[in-house]
Formats: C-alpha cells, structure tokens, sequence
C-alpha cells in the first residue's frame, strides 16, 4: 500500500481597482501556503509572499482587502522560484492537491502558462469545497471560514493569510474524512456473529 501525500495549497491574488478596467489584468500569485501531509501527518509547511511578474504594482483594493503591502511583495520570492519549490514537493508518492475552490488551480494554471513554464504537478486535484457541498447537501458553495464555523470549529490564525488558510483546508478536510468514515455504512452481520454457538450448545449439553 503506497502511501497517502496531500497537498494542501492556497494562494492570495492580485485584483484590480473596483470599477476600473486594466487592459489584459489578470490574478497573479502574490502568497502562498502550502501544507504537505503523509499518512494524516504534517510533515512539512512553506509560506511565502510572492512577487507579481505581469502586474507588480499591486492596487489599494488589494493591499486594503487582503491587508498585504507593497513592500511585502516587493521582498517576496519570484513566481520561478516559486514553481522550484513546488516541484520539491513531488516526492514520488500518489498525490493529491487539496484546495478550497477551483481559483487556486486556475490562477496558477495560467501564471504558469503567462510565464511560458510547465505546471508544477501530476497529481490528482481535489476541490474541497464542492466536496462539502457534496457532502452536506448545501445548495450554494460555502466560504472556508463559514464552513469551518459550521463544525463548531474556528479557522486557524487569520482569513485571506495563505498558511492559515491552508491550514483550514487541512483541519475541514480531517473532519469531512471523519464524518464520511462514520456514515459509511457498516456490513451486515451474520447469525454467527449474532449468536455465539458455543455457548448456545452448552445450554444445551
């Protein structure tokens, strides 16, 4: 039996000015989070701003909403460097990269093919918010800090910081895992397991 690697990944987007359009803007990486988990351990965690290649200059929308600045992106690793370290992460197991929402994919689908480089992984993706949605029968899909409160639980750290949200995915991800184990549906018993005959032919001796 191969051992069980997920990936857990969220990334912070760059976004335009409200109402102003900029010619050929797309979302680039500016942080990312990774949480890598063998066998349900962690056993490894990568946090980093990142450094726009296309759109460096970030908007005020995006430095007030994600509450991210110039500096921190100016200092950040490249969007090359960036894709170094992912592929670091391709240890040779099965894996599957967890995300919550198909954006992350997307975005880092397209910087890769704007950067004129291959995407980083051959694995499996996994949405986990359509998975809960799935799961819990939800008409609309659910945010992540939602979904976490749903469970009586709180997200770690702080909302729109990559890590923290990474590691959220993880934490809703063991406990969707956990619900699923408990509704599977148990195999029926034989009479043999009901009725101990040993002792029945005792009573009877």
């Amino acid at each position: 039996m191969g051992k069980r690697h997920c990936l857990f990944i969220d990334f912070e987007f760059t976004m335009p000015e409200r109402n102003v359009r900029m010619k050929e803007f797309y979302p680039e990486i500016i942080e990312v989070g990774i949480v890598s988990v063998i066998d349900d351990q962690i056993v490894d965690q990568f946090s980093s701003y990142v450094t726009p290649l296309k759109f460096p200059t970030l908007s005020e929308r995006c430095k007030s909403f994600l509450h991210i600045s110039q500096d921190q992106v100016n200092k950040g690793i490249t969007f090359f460097e960036l894709i170094r370290k992912m592929e670091e992460f391709n240890q040779g197991y099965e894996m599957t990269i967890v995300t919550w929402g198909n954006m992350d994919m997307k975005v880092l689908r397209h910087n890769c093919l704007a950067a004129g480089i291959p995407f980083p992984f051959h694995a499996a993706e996994l949405d986990l918010s359509m998975e809960y949605k799935r799961f819990f029968g939800d008409q609309n899909q659910t945010g992540l800090w939602k979904a976490v409160q749903e469970y009586g639980k709180e997200g770690t750290g702080r909302h729109h910081r990559a890590l923290d949200d990474a590691l959220t995915t993880y934490n809703i991800f063991k406990l969707v895992e956990k619900d699923k184990r408990y509704l599977e549906k148990p195999k029926p018993t034989t009479i043999g397991d009901r009725v101990d005959f040993s002792k029945l032919l005792n009573e009877f001796a």
